[in-house]
């Protein structure tokens, strides 16, 4: 049976977050499907400003990230063993602020499952929604204006809102990561993360590997601020260097 339009887009897109570039020849061989196909497949994510289209194929588009909404179906597994991970880490009866993502919403599912009395300040809907299925945790959510392709808060009186507060440990993932640190594919975004990561006293990065060694406006945290990185690969190059050298802890799920 041949994939779906819907799950032949997932796939391009988590490919193309993984590797350099991609050919039409090699993602048709892949999937099943003529190049006709895939040549339309990548016009349109082209025409959505997902990726750009390139002579025989093409590339992630600078800057660019699919919706959240787009993020929860690809590299599930990979984000399960995350959560998982992640998770273990919290404390009983620990204040924990939760980043807006599709990782991170794993995270909350995960949590809400294995945790009980919990304060819990996110900025996400996703979030605060997964978590509401656990009663004993109580969820307080950040006000601000409504991003629809991230299901979240922003603004002024979003990073106001986690600025009166302190954590005993944040949760966030990013759009990318390099040798200086965290970021993100939107300003607005970017900022409300930086403060999430200022107000608690340990960061869990979660971050599966096709988010290493992608770069994106806005940079909310170095690895300085970052305790510890939880994914399911090992970084190298100067990104693994660069984690090494700060001592942030590498958990891989």
């Amino acid at each position: 049976m041949k994939p779906s339009k819907a799950a032949r887009h997932s796939h391009i897109l988590a490919e193309v977050g993984q590797t350099p570039s991609l050919r039409v020849a090699e993602l048709a061989a892949r999937m099943g499907v003529s190049t006709e196909t895939i040549r339309r497949d990548l016009d349109e994510l082209t025409e959505q400003r997902l990726i750009n289209r390139t002579y025989g194929g093409a590339v992630r588009s600078p800057g660019a990230e699919p919706a959240v909404g787009e993020r929860h179906g690809l590299l599930v597994a990979e984000r399960e063993r995350i959560a998982r991970a992640a998770s273990a880490r919290i404390k009983p009866g620990a204040m924990v602020m939760i980043g807006s993502g599709a990782t991170t919403t794993h995270v909350a599912r995960r949590i809400a499952i294995d945790h009980r009395r919990l304060t819990v300040v996110t900025h996400s809907f996703s979030v605060a929604t997964v978590l509401a299925l656990n009663p004993t945790i109580d969820v307080l959510m950040a006000p601000g204006r409504y991003l629809a392709s991230e299901g979240a808060m922003v603004g002024a009186l979003t990073t106001r809102f986690f600025g009166d507060f302190t954590a005993d440990v944040a949760i966030v993932g990013a759009s990318g990561l390099t040798a200086e640190g965290a970021t993100d594919a939107m300003v607005e975004e970017a900022a409300v993360y930086g403060t999430i990561v200022s107000r608690a006293a340990e960061t869990l990065m979660v971050a599966d590997r096709s988010k290493f060694d992608q770069v994106f406006p806005a940079r909310f945290a170095s690895w300085r601020e970052i305790g510890t990185l939880i994914s399911d690969a090992r970084p190298e190059g100067a990104l693994g260097e660069t984690i090494g050298r700060h001592g942030v802890e590498l958990v891989l799920a």
